[in-house]
């Protein structure tokens, strides 16, 4: 099967680094321990260009066997990773971001990009710098966590004394299962790999096929590098045979899935107990009051609704706008609508490319549909071409309308008008998603109550919704996901908390300041007894630095001691009854 001969990534001689992982009949390869190989299967999966709607590239089948290897070989490495030191395994982070960047990389992997998902040429290349800047920061911000562990002590807790000494710190999981998707092949991987290496872990990558050829240009960044073998792999297998294997190996410690909602949650019932990360998807309100900047307001819903033609999780999916100023948002919007220049995702200034498949357009279409034969006011007139979806904003959109409540994933952004701001929040609550959304006013004060009364994953203020940048936390509620991800949380997501308790004989003080027995508090205590104590430290407390080895003041009133630990005085120092001095 060709690979296309105008993918500069294929043909051209600069370009030929990536010249093993494909083989001579033009079938990309899997990368497992350490090495590209084509599969004993001998069968191959074919990539469709959005634009064209034919083949463009051909990726390997694997089987069975071949992917339980896989997970056998990342067992074993993950073991001697584990024990490799911190600042090590961030200094290969570091080293395969640096790899991406170079010209010859970063050009091979943006024009896969833009050959198998449509990516938009400025978008493409985005993407990969981003996602080098995402495994450096990912290196960083694993050395300021991992480095870190808790020191506890017992006394802390009523009926113990210092007696045990509880170390926790974070510790890998095992094997990570990294299942990005089609849009960020190569961004929604590498935020699942960076955490999981930084933090010690191996990953297993089950690629989207559209898009695999992207994320297997961006591994190869991974194996110039050096990472050990069997550490990274990325196996490439027709998901309606060995998705479910995949997902229930014996061998997977922790899933990180960012897709469908469908097949999230299928994953979720069938992984069994084992940690799960999950984005899948959301239906993201943008709630307009009547005090909006509306100029800012339409720019946004054009940026948020139509970058890459609405195939994003974060893309704005419904305008939920007040009466008052309905009408003027809609003019302003289509105006700019109209200024969108629709074409191929190679044209530098392009806006609207090709949705990824018939499938999805055909998805578009009768969504479109609906909201025709039940009233909407379609603003542009319908127009598709293959997988070309003209821009369109859907006026007057009732809450029958099956566009109001679904996620169409493509060019096509519906305005629901709405009486009361509470009307909208009630709308944005009543989706099965949360995943983001967004708020527009002047004043803060109801930017704030808005908010909070929206439930979702985020809320922006005076911005569309938008996943990053990519250390911010990102998360979704209901159907829109599990746990949360960004740099940080992904680090900590994919750790464990391992304690060790120290127990000593005795408690830990019982050397400290001459000998000393305890005893409870017998007696009230009078302004003789502090009159006596004047100008004597409390050694307790100063060993324990709880105060400044000071001389006790004036005492306060006579206080009656209700617990065997400090009498705290209104100075912050202390009488402590608990110790009697032989």
């Amino acid at each position: 099967m060709s690979i296309g001969g105008d993918c500069r990534c294929c043909v051209d001689e600069e370009i030929d680094a990536f010249g093993e992982i494909v083989d001579g009949n033009g079938v990309f390869k899997y990368y497992a321990d350490g090495a590209w190989k084509i599969s004993s299967s001998e069968e191959s999966l074919p990539v469709i260009n959005p634009t064209s709607r034919e083949p463009f590239f051909a990726i390997t089948a694997c089987t069975r066997c071949e992917v339980n290897k896989a997970f056998h070989s990342a067992k074993e490495a993950q073991k001697s990773w584990a024990k490799t030191p911190l600042f090590k395994r961030a200094e290969m982070l570091h080293k395969v971001a640096g790899v991406m960047k170079e010209k010859k990389n970063m050009e091979a992997i943006a024009e896969c990009l833009i050959k198998e998902v449509a990516k938009p040429d400025k978008d493409a290349y985005t993407e990969v710098v981003r996602s080098a800047d995402l495994l450096s920061y990912t290196a960083e911000e694993g050395i300021r966590i991992l480095s870190q562990g808790k020191f506890l002590v017992s006394d802390s807790f009523p009926g113990n004394e210092r007696n045990k000494l509880c170390l926790s710190s974070k510790v890998p999981l095992g094997i990570i299962l990294a299942i990005p998707p089609f849009n960020y092949p190569v961004n929604l991987t590498v935020s699942k790999i960076g955490p999981a290496l930084i933090a010690g872990n191996a990953v297993v990558i089950k690629p989207p096929t559209q898009g695999a050829v992207s994320t297997l240009h961006m591994i190869h960044c991974f194996h110039m590098s050096g990472f050990p073998k069997g550490l990274i792999s990325c196996v490439t297998i027709k998901a309606s045979e060995l998705g479910d294997y995949m997902t229930t190996h014996p061998l997977v410690n922790c899933i990180s899935f960012t897709g469908g909602c469908e097949t999230g949650i299928s994953i979720s019932q069938k992984a069994g107990m084992i940690p799960l990360q999950m984005e899948l998807g959301g239906k993201d309100a943008m709630i307009v009051l009547e005090d909006a900047d509306l100029d800012l307001a339409a720019t946004n819903i054009i940026k948020g609704g139509f970058s890459y033609s609405g195939q994003r999780c974060t893309a704005v999916k419904i305008v939920l706008a007040m009466e008052g100023i309905a009408d003027a948002l809609v003019s302003k919007v289509n105006a700019q609508i109209a200024k969108l220049k629709i074409g191929p995702p190679e044209r530098i200034d392009t806006d609207i490319v090709d949705v990824v498949s018939e499938a999805s357009a055909d998805f578009i279409e009768s969504l479109v549909a609906d909201a025709i034969d039940n009233g909407a006011k379609i603003c542009q007139g319908w127009k598709r071409r293959g997988n070309k979806i003209w821009p369109l904003l859907i006026d007057n959109v009732t809450t029958e309308m099956r566009i109001a409540w679904e996620e169409p994933f493509g060019p096509v952004i519906p305005v629901m008008r709405i009486k009361s701001v509470e009307e909208g929040i009630e709308h944005c609550n009543s989706s099965k998603y949360g995943l983001q959304g967004c708020v527009f006013t002047k004043d803060i004060n109801k930017a704030i109550l808005v908010s909070d009364a929206m439930e979702s994953g985020t809320i922006q203020i005076n911005a569309a919704p938008a996943r990053g940048p990519d250390h911010f936390p990102f998360q979704g509620i209901r159907d829109s996901g599990i746990g949360s991800q960004g740099v940080t949380n992904s680090i900590n997501f994919m750790t464990k908390i391992k304690t060790t308790v120290i127990n000593l004989p005795s408690a830990s003080y019982s050397l400290a300041v001459g000998d000393y027995e305890y005893k409870e508090p017998e007696r009230q205590l009078d302004a003789g007894d502090f009159e006596a104590m004047r100008g004597a430290p409390c050694g307790y407390c100063a060993m324990h630095s709880l105060i400044p080895s000071s001389r006790l003041k004036t005492p306060p009133t006579t206080t009656k001691l209700s617990s065997p630990f400090f009498l705290r005085a209104n100075t912050h120092n202390c009488l402590c009854t608990r110790i009697t001095y032989k």
